[in-house]
C-alpha cells in the first residue's frame, strides 16, 4: 500500500465520552512526534453514551482519526481485534482508552522498534490507584500462566505495546474466538523488548473490567495456551483412585479380621463426597475445553461492525 501510515494506534473504548477529547489530543500529539502520516483507530465497543458522537466530532477535525463502531458490546479483546483488522500502518500500537496507559510513551516504543525489535511492550513499573487485591491477583495469575505454558509471557504487562506489520499479519492468521492477545503475540515468538513506565489512574469514569471479566480473561489465557488443567484433572483422577483403593483394602481387612464390623458411615460419606467433588471439578474442566471447541466449530464472526469511518467516506 502506497503512503502507508508509519504508526496505527488502536484504542478500544466503551462509554468513554468524557475522555475522548483528551484521548485524541494526547494520542495525536504523541503520534506526530514519530511521523506526520499516522492514524488513530478508535473502536467503539457498543457504547451507550455519546462516545461515538465524540469520536465523529474528532474525526471531523482530523481525518487521521478513524473509527470502527461495533454493533454491540463484543468485549475488550474483540474490540482490539477489530481495530487490528482495520489498521494499515507499518507498525501498530495497542492502548486502552482510559488514559491509564500514557500515549506519550508510544514514541519510545517506536524507537525500540527502530532498533530492530518486532514487539515492544510497555512494562508496568508501578500501578497507581489500583486496589490491592487486583495487583495481587494479577501478579499471581501471570506467574502461574508463565509457569504452565511452553513459551515466555512477559510479566507485569497488559495489551499496551507496539508491534510491526510482520507480527500483525501473523497475528491476523490466528482467528480463534476465545482471544488472549498478549498471549498470542508472545506465542509468535518474534524479537521482543520492553519500556518501563508508571501506570496512572483513570482520567475519568469507572473501571470497565469487572471481576467477572477479569476471571474470564484469565480463563481464556490458561485454557488457550496450556493443557495443564486437563493434566491436573488426570492427576486428581489417579489420586482419588489411589484413596479409593486404600478404602477398599481397609474394608476387606475389616471384613475378614473383625467379622461384619466395618467403620461407620462417616468415612463412607466423606469418601463419597470427596470422590464426587473431584469428578465434578474434572467434568467442569473438560466442559470448558468442549465449550471452546463448540465456539470454534460454529464459525460465527468474531465481531460485527455497525458502522465505521470507511462507510462514512463512501466505502463499502
Amino acid at each position: 500500500m502506497k503512503n502507508r501510515p508509519e504508526v496505527s494506534l488502536v484504542v478500544p473504548v466503551l462509554n468513554e465520552a468524557p475522555i475522548i477529547p483528551e484521548l485524541v489530543a494526547r494520542s495525536m500529539a504523541a503520534l506526530t512526534r514519530i511521523a506526520p502520516n499516522v492514524e488513530l483507530i478508535l473502536v467503539d465497543d457498543g457504547s451507550t453514551d455519546e462516545t461515538l458522537d465524540m469520536i465523529k466530532a474528532a474525526r471531523a477535525k482530523d481525518a487521521r482519526v478513524r473509527y470502527v463502531s461495533l454493533s454491540r458490546n463484543f468485549g475488550h479483546q474483540m474490540a482490539i481485534t477489530a481495530g487490528l483488522d482495520a489498521a494499515q500502518g507499518n507498525t501498530v500500537a495497542i492502548m486502552d482508552g482510559d488514559l491509564q496507559d500514557p500515549p506519550e510513551l508510544i514514541p519510545e516504543l517506536h524507537a525500540k522498534y527502530k532498533e530492530g525489535f518486532q514487539v515492544v511492550y510497555a512494562k508496568r513499573r508501578a500501578r497507581m490507584d489500583e486496589v490491592f487485591w487486583k495487583k495481587w491477583a494479577a501478579a499471581i495469575f501471570y506467574r502461574l500462566l508463565r509457569s504452565i505454558v511452553r513459551f515466555d509471557i512477559p510479566l507485569d504487562t497488559g495489551d499496551f505495546r507496539l508491534i510491526s506489520r510482520k507480527v500483525l499479519l501473523r497475528l491476523s492468521d490466528m482467528r480463534e474466538r476465545d482471544r488472549f492477545l498478549r498471549g498470542q503475540i508472545a506465542w509468535l515468538g518474534f524479537k521482543t523488548d520492553f519500556v518501563l513506565y508508571d501506570r496512572h489512574g483513570r482520567a475519568a469514569g469507572e473501571r470497565k473490567y469487572t471481576v467477572r471479566k477479569l476471571m474470564g480473561l484469565a480463563m481464556a489465557g490458561i485454557l488457550s495456551f496450556s493443557s495443564f488443567p486437563l493434566r491436573l484433572a488426570s492427576f486428581f483422577g489417579f489420586l482419588v483412585s489411589f484413596f479409593a483403593f486404600i478404602i477398599i483394602l481397609y474394608a476387606l481387612w475389616s471384613k475378614f479380621t473383625q467379622g461384619d464390623l466395618i467403620s461407620g458411615w462417616t468415612s463412607m460419606i466423606i469418601s463419597t463426597m470427596f470422590i464426587g467433588g473431584v469428578q465434578l471439578i474434572c467434568l467442569g474442566i473438560i466442559g470448558e475445553y468442549i465449550n471452546r471447541i463448540s465456539q470454534e466449530v460454529r464459525g460465527r464472526p468474531m465481531y460485527v461492525v455497525g458502522e465505521d469511518s470507511e462507510q462514512e467516506d463512501g466505502g463499502e
